[in-house]
């Protein structure tokens, strides 16, 4: 009996526990046979111990390979004259990519076959053997990273009185059946790969940066993250009505919190790119990647009409009373500015999706008069402001803020109380 190396044959002397890597590239190829006991050359010089090495071999099957390779692979004992050697036959698995447990699904943990060696896939052919044996379900695709805690959503989940164990993880796809996490694990992980890269800007073109970050971990992180930045940059107005003081912000907190849901839930995960919150003086901009989801017109959702592009990720959202129904969050965001001389805008282009929240007073301060932003961003804390307190907020000298607290006074903006040292100031409208 003769053996020779080939695609489908590896010779190998002894066993080592890098038997391994040629049973997953087999199994992730098109099968093949392994020989234990047999040199390079094809020539057979047996086992000492045949048995102890088939019992290596099966507990390197149930421990050190995933997802469960045995039911694809025969172990058989073989003899040429007085030699034992091993004979070990790999059929192609159904459950591709296969990969060392210890190592997990990325090129240093999955091998395929090239002529006679056993190569590390790449990146992009671990992602294609996922989606052909996985489905173009993004959601329900294996995650390439296996090694996930779920802090934040152990604590969201908690709040809410709502079971974590294992069996829920199952039911909401973040374990498959066999025991692996999904890209659905993933997004709701502390190691989400994806993220929301937030930008503040002075005026109302990105000529100047007041601030820039990058949020990430878990959605549920992001999401927290996300509305506690918009919320300390969203202002709020003071209005007098009577002696009735009513607060108004810049941009309505539900429509706010509806768009960020929104992004969030539909974004397509497929895509590797962020999440973009941009923050103008005059508006808000949140673009999602993914566009809507194909057939499903932008004149569609605005009449309420929704089809989840991440089903398990909007049914968690539902579970966990983020979201209250599909298909409704571009009409309340509609309904927020019912009857405000500024209206949202809604863009669908192919690959993104952006929704514009318009700040509900900017237009009352033309281009030039943006630069009394900070002082009016004083009355948000207090009710009335002093000389001193706009030395502070604009980092200028006495003279500078008289100048500027006197422009601001011509132009209707404030109000004077009081004369002398105690002289304060009152945002307009207050008496």
């Amino acid at each position: 009996m003769k053996l020779y190396e080939s695609e489908t044959v590896e010779l190998k002397e002894i066993y080592t526990p890098e038997l391994k890597k040629e049973i997953v590239a087999f199994a992730n190829t098109n099968g093949g046979t392994i020989y234990i006991g047999v040199r390079d050359n094809g020539e057979i010089v047996g086992l000492d111990n045949a048995d102890f090495v088939m019992q290596q071999i099966s507990n390197s099957l149930r421990d050190g390979i995933r997802p469960d390779v045995s039911m694809f692979t025969n172990i058989e004992l073989l003899q040429e004259v007085n030699k034992y050697f091993v004979k070990l036959t790999v059929s192609q698995g159904t459950k591709k990519p296969y990969y060392l447990s210890d190592k997990g699904l990325k090129p240093t943990g999955v091998y395929v076959r090239s002529g006679t060696t056993s190569a590390p896939a790449s990146e992009d052919a671990i992602r294609m053997m996922i989606k052909m044996t996985d489905g173009d379900s993004f959601e329900s695709n294996r995650s390439l990273i296996q090694e996930l805690t779920f802090t934040s959503l152990n604590k969201e989940m908690e709040r809410r009185n709502l079971e974590f164990s294992e069996v829920q993880m199952k039911n909401l796809g973040i374990l498959s059946s066999d025991d692996i996490y999904t890209n659905m694990g993933l997004l709701v992980s502390d190691q989400c790969k994806h993220s929301i890269k937030f930008a503040i800007f002075q005026g109302s073109d990105k000529l100047v940066f007041k601030d820039r970050k990058e949020l990430t971990g878990s959605l549920f992180a992001q999401l927290t993250d996300a509305h506690k930045t918009i919320d300390f940059y969203n202002g709020t107005k003071a209005t007098f009505h009577d002696l009735l003081r009513t607060d108004e912000r810049d941009y309505p907190v539900d429509a706010v919190r509806e768009a960020l849901l929104n992004a969030i839930v539909h974004g397509d995960y497929s895509f590797s790119g962020s999440t973009i919150i941009n923050l103008y003086s005059d508006r808000l901009e949140i673009i999602s990647l993914g566009g809507l989801v194909s057939g499903l017109s932008l004149e569609a959702a605005m009449l309420g009409a929704s089809q989840p592009r991440n089903e398990k990720l909007a049914s968690l959202f539902y579970r966990m009373k983020l979201i209250e129904a599909y298909g409704t969050g571009i009409s309340k965001i509609i309904s927020c500015y019912k009857g405000l001389p500024v209206q949202p805008k809604f863009e669908n282009v192919e690959g993104a999706f952006r929704v514009v929240l318009p700040n509900t007073h900017a237009q009352e301060l033309s281009v030039e008069d943006e630069k009394y932003l900070p002082i009016l961003r004083l009355f948000e804390k207090k009710k009335e402001i002093t000389r001193s307190d706009v030395e502070e907020a604009l980092g200028v000298g006495t003279t500078h803020a008289i100048n500027t607290l006197k422009e601001m006074l011509e132009k209707e903006l404030i109000k004077k109380v009081g004369s002398g040292r105690l002289t304060r100031y009152v945002p307009q409208g207050m008496w």
